[in-house]
């Protein structure tokens, strides 16, 4: 693609993009609710992940040190705990075979997207900028990754979440690059695609499987759309 030829550096999205390779994570937990028997109901199961993600950003409970395994336990048990309270029996059982689910997921997709991005690397500077519970760079350790993003942008380290277009200013600021010479790639366009347009970049949708429909704006459409990670080399002639 012609647009791709000034692409100079690169800003990653991570949860959504990187380790589930477009598949919005509160489906992934879903699929995991479903498996496990605790609920066939997709309502019941989208207000208590609502309250978990509430809960982790408003109070402290991720600690830096917190792999992705531990912060899996902790959101897993909120949810869990929110559900027997309104009603929906969910076991210590079920709850340790959801967060296996979901771990086995990752690790699964990092067997495919892991080799993407150490190709991207090599040609492309990196910067990562996520929503994230403060413990991003031990997560990216445990699975490989720090190498590649030397610098991180996360959300609760810097006291501003997407979507404002802020954090993504802030990796724009870490390439030392123009605007219009970065590329963002994430898996939410009202997240991701949209704030990086307006600031100037240019912006790779993986649009897989989303957690609802999102209206794309006349004025900031993708660069591209794409369906996984593993489609992102050849846009870039790589």
């Amino acid at each position: 693609m012609r647009a791709m030829n000034s692409v100079k550096g690169i800003i990653f999205d991570y949860g959504g993009t990187i380790d589930t390779n477009g598949t919005h994570w509160g489906e992934v937990i879903w699929e995991q609710y479903k498996s496990t028997g605790v609920t066939n109901d997709n309502a019941l199961f989208r207000d208590a992940y609502v309250h978990g993600e509430r809960m982790l950003a408003k109070s402290p409970i991720i600690e830096p040190g917190d792999t992705f395994h531990t912060l899996l336990e902790k959101k897993i048990r909120i949810q869990a705990a929110w559900l027997r309270e309104n009603g929906c029996p969910v076991t210590a059982k079920q709850e340790t075979a959801i967060v296996e689910g979901c771990y086995k997921k990752v690790t699964d997709t990092l067997q495919t997207t892991l080799g993407v991005i150490e190709k991207i690397a090599a040609r492309y500077p990196l910067v990562l900028v996520t929503n994230f519970y403060g413990n991003m760079p031990v997560v990216l350790k445990e699975f490989g990754l720090d190498k590649y993003f030397p610098t991180i942008v996360e959300s609760s380290v810097v006291g501003l979440r997407k979507p404002n277009p802020a954090l993504f200013a802030l990796g724009v600021e870490a390439l030392h690059l123009p605007a219009r010479e970065i590329l963002v790639v994430g898996d939410s366009y009202s997240k991701d695609i949209y704030p990086a347009r307006t600031l100037g970049c240019k912006a790779v949708w993986i649009k897989n499987i989303c957690w609802a429909p999102e209206d794309v704006k006349p004025n900031a459409t993708p660069t591209a759309i794409i369906k996984s990670l593993e489609e992102l080399p050849a846009l870039l002639a790589l």
